[in-house]
């Protein structure tokens, strides 16, 4: 598309003035399709309390699972284009099935470290104690060769069941987390699940992990649930301290929000999800 190769070049020319003028105190792009990506955020703001950070959601596409790959390409290239306009010194690309679709021409296009969400199969296929292992997944992911290669690589000979999770994004985005509708949802997909033995179950969505409490109620105490939160802040702080972009700063960090779908509904379930209230911005 003639959009998306012009996003590309774009990037492209603004990633070598964004490398000339990189300091350690400009902020951390973060941006997912919807509100998924704030549980990674909190982790980072948590764990990195220094940074200042931005959050993008694209709420207006959201759900990504749905889309085409040509599409989460162009989305993911023009929030990024628009992150180095903020003069961000890193990007998390907080969203499994753009990570999937779309961090690969992503890396091609700018130098600035580029952080990606992966399923944690590996550690779940050596934490099994069945063998058994699920991954819960957007239905764009489950279709994604990249994706398909990964399980494949660090199956370490488990049997990985990949279970797509249409509607439980939507779910989510709508704050019907604690829905009868969301828990009937959830044990029709997990409840197979458990009764074919599978012990571990990796979110392979950052929005999975706001309901991780209703999937451990459902699983019961005999299933490990493993997400990506933790892996990712690491990489982020690896990736700044190869490059000497950590902020030094003893001053706290400040964290700043943005959704494509600005209204009070989203200021309302972005403030709940943070556990404080926030201010919502437009992006862009």
């Amino acid at each position: 598309m003639p959009s998306q190769n012009n996003t590309e070049t774009k990037i492209a020319i603004s990633k070598r003035d964004n490398l000339q003028q990189m300091h350690s105190d400009d902020p951390i792009g973060i941006f997912d399709s919807g509100v998924g990506g704030l549980s990674i955020t909190q982790c980072i703001q948590q764990q990195l309390p220094h940074e200042n950070l931005l959050y993008v959601a694209d709420t207006l596409n959201a759900p990504y699972g749905e889309k085409s790959a040509q599409f989460i390409q162009q989305r993911v290239n023009e929030i990024a284009q628009w992150f180095i306009e903020q003069k961000v010194k890193a990007i998390v690309v907080a969203c499994n099935t753009a990570t999937v679709n779309a961090i690969d021409q992503l890396r091609k296009n700018i130098s600035i470290p580029v952080i990606g969400v992966e399923p944690a199969i590996k550690p779940a296929a050596h934490s099994s104690k069945n063998k058994k292992v699920a991954i819960l997944v957007t239905k764009a992911t489950a279709e994604n060769q990249r994706f398909l290669s990964l399980v494949a690589q660090y199956r370490n000979n488990s049997d990985v069941t990949i279970q797509p999770c249409p509607g439980l994004v939507e779910l989510i985005e709508q704050d019907k987390k604690a829905s009868i509708e969301c828990q009937q949802m959830l044990s029709g997909y997990l409840l197979p699940l458990i009764a074919q033995g599978v012990d571990t179950i990796v979110l392979g969505c950052t929005h999975y992990p706001l309901v991780k409490a209703l999937i451990s109620e459902i699983c019961g105490d005999g299933v490990l649930i493993m997400e990506t939160a933790q892996p990712v802040t690491e990489q982020l702080q690896r990736q700044l301290t190869l490059h000497q972009l950590s902020n030094t700063s003893k001053d706290l960090g400040t964290t700043s929000f943005y959704s494509s779908k600005h209204s009070e509904s989203q200021q309302a379930l972005f403030s709940h999800i943070w556990q404080r209230p926030l201010q919502l911005k437009h992006y862009p």
